[in-house]
This record gives C-alpha cells, sequence and structure tokens, in this order.
C-alpha cells in the first residue's frame, strides 16, 4: 500500500474591495454642510460612481 501525503484543503473567506473615487464641487457654509450636501447628492443619484472612477482593489483572508 503507498501512503499519500495530502494535505486537508481548508475553506477561506475572502474579501475583495474595490475603491472608486470622484472629487465633487459642493458650495457650503462649512465643512459639515458640504459633507452633508455631498452625501445627500450620493443618495440621491446626483453623482454617481462608475467603472473609469475606479482606484484600487484590495484582498483582506479572514480566518
Amino acid at each position: 500500500m503507498i501512503k499519500e501525503d495530502k494535505k486537508a484543503e481548508r475553506v477561506f473567506q475572502i474579501e475583495i474591495v474595490e475603491t472608486l473615487s470622484n472629487l465633487v464641487e459642493v458650495s457650503a457654509e462649512n465643512e459639515q454642510d458640504a459633507l452633508l450636501k455631498a452625501q445627500a447628492m450620493y443618495r440621491n443619484e446626483e453623482v454617481i460612481l462608475y467603472p473609469d472612477d475606479f482606484i484600487d482593489t484590495k484582498f483582506n483572508i479572514f480566518r
């Protein structure tokens, strides 16, 4: 009988994170108001990020 050294395979969870980025100009009285306006614009789909806005991909492993 021939004995084979076989390592047992395990299941891993890999998170794939893509980062998209776009600069938006917003007129406001202060930074907080500008941030709130930009967030509202994004939620209302006035600002849409496209594949051309891609800047990075990261892979994270969870054990």
